[in-house]
């Protein structure tokens, strides 16, 4: 009634004190009094001194009642009663040796509360609270001693905190003891006594190297501490501590073997050495079959990396990076975050790494963005190793005669953010030929998408800039967290993306003579650029772009045709389409760009048509399988090169391309005559997770859609 009348809450709570309703000889009636009177003051703070008047004395006879599901219910609820720190500490002690398992849990509970307060300083009653749960590490109920971990764990600690002069030992002493729980019989308790050793944060470098081992060390018998332990005490001590986190790693439950984990992130930290070893361990575990635990081993490596405690050795290698191309995309975005931060000491392990970053990309190429991301931060860690692999793929990396380079697009933005990660180096002698900086500019949307926590686009352009007209070495400083870099003086112009019309995007330079002309759809008037390619001012000429676009929607029209089956008419108004298109071949500089893509696109829909007729009904004269196959080849290539020459398209545009593509590659499978069923197969698939990831990325954006 209190509750739903705060109004009359005054007059319950009156009532039910002034009726002496806990004076009642019914210890149910009682606790259920003092509820209500809790529960009305907790609703209405006026109301709370009026519990904290209440006699301690009354609460500590309710305790000492014969009802035992009372008693238990009074200890939980103790706090709620604002009885006094040390008559709660000697109630709570007390009633760990309570005959009922469960009072005995609550009590040592009630103990891990009470030491989250402070309130108890005195050395003589936290060492006594500490002995008594450590003696409750025996219980034979399986809650009670995995309350009593609890309690060694957070008296012991205080313990360690009060004793400044034996703080070591100490320590070392609660770290044992917990050490002693990990092969409890009960998994809860194992996950309790893990999760306990993670928050130890002093332990003897002997100690956890025992861990380790399940043979005892030499080393173990020199610590200080144990060496304080008589002969029985060193033997039980050492058998304790003896490969507990092995056993911890091996465990059948997952929960155990995740708790042995996050106990490592702390412990990890404390000794280089025992870092090392574990590591071992942590590796062997990326193959777990749970992903909780193998994404826990990832985290406890990640802080080693952070605290510069994670050294990789050639025999992790090729276990780490294959989780790069795990199926999991938590695993293998886990599995990046670690090589930002990784240090790696060989060119072997290196060129190693990025192979399976690049396989990473191949494979999962939804995963663009992040490996783009590390390669830029991997390659500001070791730009020496990036200076010899940008070295050896360097040839490959020239434009061919038609102005394209000669990796595929992917491969080559990756390259590209590798190599201009190493003039940020913190090392000497990483001189980048200037050419690739003017190349990155023709990725630039693709890359500063995936530097975007690093750089904005006008900063990163500034920066390649700079490093086009160097070839070292580089005057470059840059602020990480600002995002901004400290560059000299530079008239290069700054553009933002509303400046592009149509979305569509620059192509990829092309040199005569000696030097190179910038075309793009945003600029009025070719400019010579000599070494440099990124000097340009971008501008948008509306009445070719206009021009342009009219001409695609005739394109976009003539589709019904192409499904009905009038191939000759859609042929014929493509031909006019060209002929249209050549009329601004004179001047077209000012577009290249639209001009360039448009003709691409439609000699795709030619192509496109072509292969279409021979899936219609047999009175269109199809062509011979061997022409068909010809065609799709085509078709296959164009389909590439509009992928891979123009950037910085809307997702629209790249979703229409790739749904060009997935045609094609059913209409390959449509079709039994024609073999590599398997290759296209795989193509299909890969194209497929690319417009999944487009879709859910535009979902992400518009969550109103």
């Amino acid at each position: 009634m209190a509750l739903r009348r705060p109004h009359l809450s005054g007059v319950v709570f009156d009532s039910v004190c002034s009726h002496s309703l806990l004076s009642t000889d019914s210890t149910r009636v009682a606790a259920e009094s003092l509820d209500a009177l809790a529960s009305i003051a907790e609703g209405n703070r006026v109301l709370a001194p009026g519990i904290e008047e209440l006699d301690d004395r009354l609460f500590a006879s309710l305790c000492f009642s014969p009802s035992r599901s009372v008693r238990p219910w009074l200890l939980r609820n103790a706090e709620r009663f604002g009885v006094q720190p040390h008559l709660l500490f000697t109630l709570f002690l007390g009633f760990t040796k309570d005959p009922y398992p469960y009072v005995r849990k609550v009590a040592l509970d009630g103990l891990v509360g009470l030491s989250k307060n402070g309130v108890i300083e005195d050395p003589d009653m936290i060492e006594g609270c500490y002995f008594r749960a450590v003696e409750l590490l025996n219980d034979m109920e399986d809650c009670v001693r995995s309350a009593a971990v609890r309690t060694v764990c957070a008296w012991g600690l205080m313990l360690v905190a009060c004793k400044s002069e034996t703080k070591a030992y100490w320590s070392d002493e609660v770290f044992v003891k917990l050490c002693s729980t990990v092969r409890d019989m009960s998994m809860e308790v194992r996950v309790e006594a893990f999760c306990a050793l993670g928050k130890i944060e002093m332990v003897s470098e002997e100690i956890l190297l025992q861990t380790l081992s399940k043979k005892v060390l030499v080393t173990m018998k020199g610590n200080k501490s144990i060496a304080q332990c008589s002969d029985e005490q060193l033997e039980t001590s050492g058998s304790s501590v003896a490969g507990a986190f092995m056993h911890g790693l091996e465990d059948e439950f997952h929960e155990v073997r995740k708790a042995a984990c996050h106990s490592l992130h702390t412990l990890t930290i404390l000794s280089a050495k025992f870092a090392g070893e574990a590591l071992n361990l942590l590796m062997d575990v990326l193959n777990d079959d749970s992903i909780l635990v193998r994404l826990q081993a990832f985290e406890t490596m990640h802080r080693m990396a952070t605290f510069d405690c994670l050294t990789v050795q050639e025999t992790h290698m090729h276990m780490f990076l294959g989780t790069l191309v795990d199926n999991d995309t938590l695993i293998r975005s886990s599995a990046r975050k670690i090589l930002k931060l990784a240090k790696l000491q060989k060119l072997k392990l290196f060129g190693l790494t990025i192979d399976a970053l690049l396989e990473n990309l191949e494979k999962h190429p939804q995963d663009e963005a992040d490996v783009l991301s590390v390669l830029f931060h991997i390659g500001r860690n070791h730009g020496k190793f990036v200076v010899h692999i940008i070295e050896e793929v360097f040839p490959q990396m020239e434009p061919m005669s038609n102005g394209k380079l000669g990796f595929d697009s992917v491969r080559v933005a990756a390259l590209l953010v590798l190599a201009i990660s190493a003039p940020l180096s913190h090392e000497r002698d990483c001189n980048i030929p200037p050419t690739i900086f003017s190349y990155a500019v023709t990725y630039l949307g693709r890359i500063s998408q995936a530097l975007s926590d690093v750089m904005n686009q006008n900063s990163l352009l500034e920066y390649l800039s700079q490093c086009s007209r160097s070839s070292g070495p580089y005057a470059i400083e840059f602020n990480f967290k600002v995002g901004e870099p400290c560059l000299p003086n530079a008239n290069v112009p700054t553009y933002t993306s509303n400046e592009i019309i149509g979305s569509i995007a620059m192509p990829l330079p092309q040199k005569t003579g000696g030097t190179s002309e910038i075309l793009s759809p945003t600029i009025k008037k070719p400019r010579e650029a000599g070494t440099s390619l990124v000097e340009y001012q971008l501008e948008v000429h509306d009445e070719v772009t206009k021009s342009m676009n009219v001409i695609l929607a005739k394109v976009k029209d003539i589709w019904p045709l192409v499904l009905s089956g009038f191939t000759n008419e859609v042929l014929r108004t493509l031909r006019s389409c060209r002929e249209e298109l050549a009329t601004f071949t004179s001047d077209s500089h000012a577009s290249a760009g639209v001009f360039s893509f448009t003709k691409q696109y439609i000699q795709i829909v030619k192509l496109l048509t072509k292969a279409w007729v021979n899936f219609l009904s047999s009175t269109h004269f199809p062509c011979g399988m061997g022409e068909l196959d010809l065609v799709l080849g085509k078709l296959d290539r164009r389909l590439r090169d509009l992928k891979s020459a123009f950037i910085r398209l809307s997702e629209e545009e790249e979703l229409h391309i790739l749904e060009l593509i997935l045609v094609t590659c059913m209409l390959r499978l449509s079709k039994v005559e024609i073999c590599c069923h398997l290759g296209t197969l795989r193509k299909l698939s890969s194209m497929m997770s690319q417009v999944e990831y487009l879709l859910r990325d535009d979902l992400l954006n518009h969550p109103g859609l």
